[in-house]
């Protein structure tokens, strides 16, 4: 059975997209840490990211750059945060979170956003590509 983020891939869930190539694809969580929270995924469904041969890895490292690149320029923050956690959804994937204090990545702290944030902020993002 394809995961979420095979079906966002696929374009059967919608999602908030950030950034895309015909390789990898980034968008927003839905449950962020922090505003900005972003996903990077391949779009080949890998279930760890160890898994991964060692180009398409390094490809992914390489998007992920990019995009947390654009996320600086765009969120107000510290640094941007990096985890690969990889137990809610079996599929590879990089958080990338704006931070200013460590525990920004404990994964416990929440932010709501309404749609339209959402979507403003993703746009924002991607002009900073």
């Amino acid at each position: 059975m394809a995961s979420i983020f095979t079906k966002i891939v696929n374009g059967e869930i919608p999602a908030y997209k950030v950034a895309e190539t015909n390789r990898y694809l980034a968008f927003l969580d839905v449950n962020p840490n922090a505003k900005g929270h972003t996903l990077c995924i391949p779009k080949q469904e890998v279930d760890q990211l160890f898994d991964m041969d060692a180009e398409h890895y390094a490809g992914l490292m390489a998007f992920a750059h990019q995009v947390a690149t654009a996320l600086k320029k765009t969120v107000p923050c510290k640094r941007i945060g990096m985890a690969v956690i990889g137990l809610e959804v079996p599929h590879a994937h990089v958080h990338l979170i704006p931070i200013d204090q460590m525990d920004d990545m404990r994964f416990q702290n929440k932010v709501r956003l309404s749609a339209e944030e959402f979507t403003d902020l993703a746009n924002r993002i991607s002009q900073n590509m």
